[in-house]
């Protein structure tokens, strides 16, 4: 990891946290407003240990990118939670002949960034 790429993903964490700090609900609910703070900060260190030992700029720059889209949906719609992804079973169109693991490939690519370091259940 270069030193700029050092700078940017530690300046995305302090932010993450700054966000968390000032964590607004809709609700105005005190209650509510614990829960999805300490759901940001547990989800923040779940996934930066998760991906510390990334050493490929591609996948380095995936996860930088996915953290900017995490943040900038969850503060747009003032939930910190991410946002679901619904695709029917075989929705996605397919080459002829080719099934369930088109499908899969599919469903791969067509997840969006923000959801990328989710499995899909």
């Amino acid at each position: 990891m270069t030193a700029a790429t050092r700078i940017e993903v530690l300046g995305l964490y302090r932010r993450i946290f700054r966000i968390a700090r000032g964590w607004q609900v809709q609700t105005g609910l005190q209650n509510d407003a614990d829960a999805e703070r300490r759901y940001i900060v547990q989800e923040a260190r779940t996934l930066f240990r998760q991906n510390q030992q990334l050493t490929d700029k591609e996948s380095i720059k995936r996860c930088i990118d996915e953290c900017n889209a995490r943040i900038e949906i969850g503060l747009h719609y003032r939930n910190p939670y991410p946002r679901p992804m619904h695709l029917p079973p075989m929705g996605l169109a397919t080459q002829k002949g080719r099934k369930l693991r088109a499908q899969e490939k599919l469903r791969k690519q067509s997840k969006p960034v923000y959801l990328q370091s989710h499995d899909e259940t």
